[in-house]
């Protein structure tokens, strides 16, 4: 059965609205990776792998600075198509 668009319309918001949430449970906090956390653990593995220093550009970077800073608008249209899209689908 195929949901209607009222079923879907409201995945997009909802997928940008909790991305700042869920990386904040995760540990990427505004003013940096929360000790014994997700991200302490993610950056610990990066680091380790890394020869000692988290890479730039790389995933805990950048989750890093999503953390910070928030999304761009583009990322946050991206995000928000993208979900709105999977939603319907699924």
């Amino acid at each position: 059965m195929r949901k209607q668009p009222s079923d879907w319309h409201c995945s997009g918001p909802v997928g940008v609205g909790a991305t700042p949430v869920v990386l904040t449970a995760m540990g990427f906090t505004g003013t940096g990776i929360a000790a014994a956390s997700i991200a302490a653990k993610m950056m610990s593995a990066a680091a380790i792998a890394n020869g000692g220093g988290v890479a730039a550009g790389s995933m805990v970077a950048a989750l890093q600075s999503v953390g910070v800073v928030g999304l761009s608008t583009s990322t946050n249209i991206i995000l928000g198509t993208v979900g709105a899209a999977a939603a319907l689908l699924i």
